[in-house]
């Protein structure tokens, strides 16, 4: 019975992941799906999923098989034609059922979906070292005092020597009666990655623009860290100057100013030399803006800094070009004469929200 539970359930769950592959398309354009998420579960709202089931009558009902009838009639109970009270009408019922999934199995699910490759990380291996308890010894710092163990052994002693009274049941640990955890160290392979964010914030870029960077920066998140057991996020955003910003602030800046594209870029390979040294790190850099940069001479800036500091430390460049009504979307078109055959830059145009899937395709397709 008990494996025929754990069949049914399996099965179940399979059903389960159909549905939202089947629908994931139209899940990754919803803001509101990111809002759906705790702590390391998202909640995903699927279609209700009938089942086969058999029902059973009451028993002293007649029906088939028993009493008076002939054939052709109805079985009891069932509904005939101009019988019910309710409007007839053309629109299916709303039923729906909320499913929990962790956003490793909503990055399988994504990779499945679009056919993502596994990614290879580069270079050498950072080491973590993690403490892990391995028992109990009658020596040991007081930090790693035992105080069930040590009151367990002393109520032993107690009652041992016939110390101990019932009826006043103090217990009093000695030298003796304290025990200690003991541990060891484990050192851990790991590969770590940093995803760099940059974001256009000129008054160009409107709440629309950064909710398509915000719906596209949540799945590269949940296929990134996926792939990697260590994963850091940096945000910066940009007008005419670039300033490092947490991630609230990062999709929460209200928009002015004019736009200096190599303001971010600078910002972006200063923290990289600072902070990720790119023999232990999988850097990825990610700019999103709509194209419309403040002269040639910046973008000719910008071409450089890619060359000469970005690209050769980075696993991938990528770059989201959002359409806007009052950007020009130039800078794209730089970028595809400069570097459209360089392996580690990809480009994507994201005119609304419907272009999302298509981004996310373009930028993890190829691996990174």
């Amino acid at each position: 019975m008990s494996l025929r539970i754990q069949n049914d359930h399996a099965r179940f769950k399979d059903i389960v992941r159909g549905k939202i592959k089947q629908n994931l398309k139209s899940y990754i354009k919803k803001g509101e799906l990111i809002g759906k998420q705790g702590k390391d579960t998202i909640t995903i709202p699927v279609p209700r999923i009938e089942l086969p089931h058999f029902r059973f009558g009451g028993k002293s009902q007649g029906g088939v098989g028993q009493g008076e009838g002939k054939p052709g009639d109805p079985v009891d109970g069932e509904p005939q034609e101009g019988e019910g009270t309710g409007k007839a009408g053309q629109d299916a019922g709303e039923h729906g059922l909320d499913v929990e999934l962790t956003l490793d199995e909503l990055a399988d699910l994504l990779g499945e979906e679009l056919k993502l490759p596994r990614i290879l990380p580069k270079g050498s291996e950072l080491v973590t070292e993690r403490i892990k308890y391995t028992g109990i010894n009658t020596v040991g710092p007081e930090s790693l005092k035992h105080f069930k163990r040590t009151y367990k052994q002393a109520l032993r002693r107690q009652i041992a020597v016939g110390s101990y009274d019932p009826k006043n049941p103090v217990i009093v640990p000695i030298r003796e009666d304290r025990r200690y955890r003991t541990w060891r160290i484990d050192q851990k392979p790991q590969a770590n990655a940093v995803i760099i964010y940059m974001m256009d914030v000129s008054g160009s870029m409107g709440d629309e623009q950064k909710e398509i960077v915000r719906i596209t920066s949540f799945w590269l998140d949940a296929w990134l860290r996926r792939n990697y057991d260590g994963l850091q996020s940096r945000y910066i955003i940009h007008d005419a100057a670039a300033r490092e910003v947490d991630k609230d602030t990062f999709f929460h800046t209200r928009e002015s100013g004019g736009t200096m594209i190599s303001s971010a870029y600078r910002l972006c390979a200063d923290i990289i030399d600072k902070d990720y040294p790119v023999a232990n790190w999988n850097i990825y850099p990610f700019h999103f803006s709509d194209g419309d940069n403040w002269s040639v001479d910046d973008t000719r800036t910008c071409l450089g800094l890619m060359r000469d500091r970005l690209l050769p430390v980075s696993n991938q460049f990528a770059y989201g070009q959002v359409e806007s009504p009052y950007g020009s979307g130039q800078f794209i078109k730089d970028l595809a004469e400069q570097f459209g055959k360089n392996d580690k830059v990809t480009l994507s145009e994201i005119k609304d929200k419907d272009g999302i899937y298509a981004s996310i395709k373009d930028f993890l397709g190829r691996g990174l």
